[in-house]
């Protein structure tokens, strides 16, 4: 690898895994408004895409193929010419299809760098798209016996309805501190997943010299996020419910911690680490700056549709979630970016962006029935 992936012209050809979805179409939108040539690469799985349908915000001008970055023919296709490649395409949720989350995440990532390997291609950056997933519980600190990295809480405590985070040692409940990113604790299988192609993306593209930059998105909101999919996102869950007015669900007792980004703040940064040598090999966390709770978030929401309904809190949590987790930013900030948009002017353009159809269903409704049954969602005892 012999060129940065800003030098020669400013144009260049990016391929986006995942383009069609809500954080790829994004990228492609502000990709191609700085002119570069834009090609995607997506399956339009369900449920994201229900009736495997380009959607309709997606950008004319960019190429699109109808692929799948498990298939090696495919992924050959796509990268053909390319110099840039924002690899976006992964699976999501709490579904047990464990194998689904390795083949789609893991052996998506090995296949694009084993293409680019073994087809001799000139590609000069890779910008794989992560998730804070990785980071299970939040690092906490015990005013007695300093910081910690938990492990999961167990079903057993979970089913008492003891939603804290104890100190192993004096069992007091510990004080959640933000994730910076030196380690990582995955609880699930996304995280783990996740994390697995991390290793893939920056161990092979120190290896082969292909400049890799790892992004750990915190929970990102926006316009696009689709409504289909009722198995992930908190932001389309309790918007959809209430604009059919139903109560939001919040699972355990609503002060979970979180943080929460703007979708047009997370395409800055994937255009900020494809412009910037420094970022190479590195991974950067983008977060919203910002510890909310659940049921902070869902009086947000239920305020901005107008509604007057009180969150449904039954009893219910979804084992394998993490109580607290927060990023924190100042590494990525050192490169000059920083979120600008504020939460409720996220959630008020994406409650824009569903009311501009004529009716959206509640769609949580079946999907937690599933989740049910699956043993995801369990009950207090």
């Amino acid at each position: 690898m012999n060129h940065s992936a800003k030098d020669g012209d400013s144009s260049m050809k990016v391929l986006v895994t995942g383009g069609a979805g809500f954080i790829g179409s994004h990228t492609v939108d502000l990709l191609l408004e700085r002119g570069h040539e834009v090609r995607i690469l997506d399956n339009l799985a369900p449920p994201v895409h229900p009736h495997r349908r380009k959607p309709a915000y997606l950008a004319k001008e960019a190429e699109f193929l109808l692929g799948d970055v498990r298939s090696r023919a495919d992924m050959e296709r796509a990268l053909q010419g390319v110099e840039v490649v924002f690899h976006l395409a992964a699976c999501q949720g709490y579904l047990t299809d464990f194998s689904t989350f390795a083949s789609v995440n893991e052996g998506g990532t090995a296949l694009l760098y084993e293409t680019i390997v073994n087809r001799r291609l000139p590609v000069r950056k890779v910008i794989l798209g992560s998730s804070q997933a990785v980071y299970g519980e939040a690092k906490y600190c015990c005013p007695r016996h300093g910081n910690h990295y938990p492990a999961p809480r167990p079903r057993e405590q979970l089913e008492r309805g003891d939603w804290e985070i104890r100190c192993p040692e004096c069992h007091r409940v510990m004080i959640p501190l933000s994730n910076d990113e030196s380690r990582v604790n995955p609880h699930n299988q996304c995280g783990v997943s996740h994390y697995c192609q991390e290793l893939y993306a920056l161990t092979l593209g120190k290896r082969y010299g292909i400049p890799t930059v790892v992004l750990r998105y915190s929970t990102t909101q926006g316009a696009r996020q689709s409504f289909y999919n009722a198995y992930s996102g908190i932001l389309r869950s309790f918007a959809i419910r209430l604009l059919n007015n139903l109560p939001p669900v919040i699972y355990e007792d609503g002060q979970q911690l979180r943080d929460y980004v703007y979708v047009g703040d997370v395409v800055r940064a994937n255009l900020l680490v494809m412009e910037k040598d420094e970022a190479d090999y590195q991974v950067f966390n983008v977060g919203g700056g910002r510890a909310v709770t659940v049921l902070e978030y869902a009086e947000l929401v239920t305020e901005l549709t107008g509604r007057s309904i009180a969150p449904q809190i039954a009893g219910e949590f979804r084992y394998g979630d993490s109580r607290h987790c927060v990023s924190n930013i100042y590494k990525l900030a050192e490169l000059g970016w920083w979120p600008t948009t504020p939460l409720r002017e996220c959630i008020a353009e994406y409650i824009e962006w569903v009311a501009s159809y004529r009716k959206v269903s509640d769609y949580y409704a079946p999907a937690h029935d599933v989740m049910k049954r699956a043993g995801v969602i369990m009950s207090v005892a």
